[in-house]
């Protein structure tokens, strides 16, 4: 089963994250398949609309680190080119002139926040629930939270959610406004479906100068990439980076100690 679905729905591009039994979390394979299909789509005039979806019930749980470890256990060696690839996925999504939709089901978590985050709109399930949990294996976030939180719920919130790993539900997120709606699990592919058939039939151009527009109001997103990915590959390189992911793995409290 491919770990990454592509359909085509009338005008719009559904991408589905397709690993279920780890809750969707990211490989690097699957970062660079969602990345083509975006690029792809930002020059294909039949699309109009780009839906970002999970498979089984949640959204995405943030990068797979066990199988990333697994896969590459090389890779504290080359963490500079491992994370760009995950900022191109940023940066695909934000360039993208097209409306892009994230559907939100169960958990978007950690770098799957992020990316739910970067969509220019959300709708959610019931049980949806968006959390940025680098803090708790002594990380930060890196897919440019830095930059949306502050923006889409203001900054004494953006602190909570980052210092605390505070765990937004449906509700919460509908009431600052990250969500468009909630709804029942079993209608959230109806209510995903009826937002992305308003924006195929909006106007195309219109959409693609109100992305630029705003995006270039809210400064420049570039410099937050690059600030998160320096302090990124400082905190990766650190003991309590390395205590934090060793803990994650073995299912345990890690013991911070600031070194």
């Amino acid at each position: 089963m491919a770990d990454v679905l592509f359909e085509r729905e009338a005008q719009a591009l559904c991408i589905t994250l397709n690993r279920p039994t780890a809750r969707n979390a990211l490989t690097q394979d699957v970062v660079r398949l969602v990345t083509g299909a975006l690029e792809s789509a930002a020059t294909d005039a039949s699309v109009r609309v780009v839906v970002l979806t999970g498979a089984g019930g949640h959204f995405c749980a943030g990068a797979d680190l066990r199988k990333t470890f697994e896969d590459d256990p090389d890779l504290l060696d080359h963490l500079g080119p491992y994370m760009s690839e995950y900022h191109a996925l940023i940066r695909a999504i934000v360039r993208c002139p097209k409306p892009t939709l994230a559907v939100l089901d169960g958990a978007s978590v950690g770098f799957g926040a992020d990316l739910a985050l970067a969509c220019d709109l959300r709708v959610a399930s019931s049980r949806a629930y968006l959390e940025e949990r680098f803090v708790k294996i002594g990380l930060m976030p890196d897919g440019g939270g830095t930059f949306w939180l502050p923006r889409l719920v203001g900054t004494a919130r953006a602190m909570q959610m980052m210092m605390l790993a505070e765990r937004l539900d449906a509700e919460t997120m509908r009431e600052l406004g990250l969500v468009i709606s909630v709804s029942a699990p079993d209608a959230l592919g109806s209510a995903a479906r009826a937002v992305a058939g308003r924006l195929a039939k909006g106007p195309p151009l219109a959409f693609a100068a109100i992305k630029s527009a705003v995006y270039a109001s809210w400064g420049d997103l570039e410099e937050a990439l690059r600030r998160e990915r320096e302090s990124q590959l400082l905190l990766l390189r650190s003991k309590d980076a390395m205590e934090g992911i060793a803990s994650f793995l073995q299912k345990r409290e890690p013991c911070f100690e600031g070194s």
